[in-house]
């Protein structure tokens, strides 16, 4: 099963690590994760400057989507339930 990050923009589920919130306050941790993916390069945002709302987690690097984290990740336990 994939889902629709935004913009046109699909995964698989199950390259999925962990959805985040970027609603504020985010963890210092997570901007410790972001810092070190922009530094390696394995950031891809596909949502408009500033209007990005979660941060997806997955093998290949980070993804800024636009949608909600709680609505990618109702996306994500339809999977699991399929599975």
């Amino acid at each position: 099963m994939y889902i629709h990050l935004g913009n046109n923009y699909i995964i698989s589920a199950g390259d999925i690590i962990a959805i985040l919130s970027l609603e504020p306050p985010v963890a210092d941790e997570v901007k410790e994760i972001i810092e070190i993916a922009k530094i390696d390069k394995k950031i891809t945002n596909v949502s408009e400057k500033g209007k990005e709302k979660t941060l997806v987690i997955c093998d290949q690097g980070l993804i800024f989507s636009p949608i909600s984290s709680t609505t990618l990740q109702k996306r994500a336990f339809n999977y699991l339930k399929e599975v």
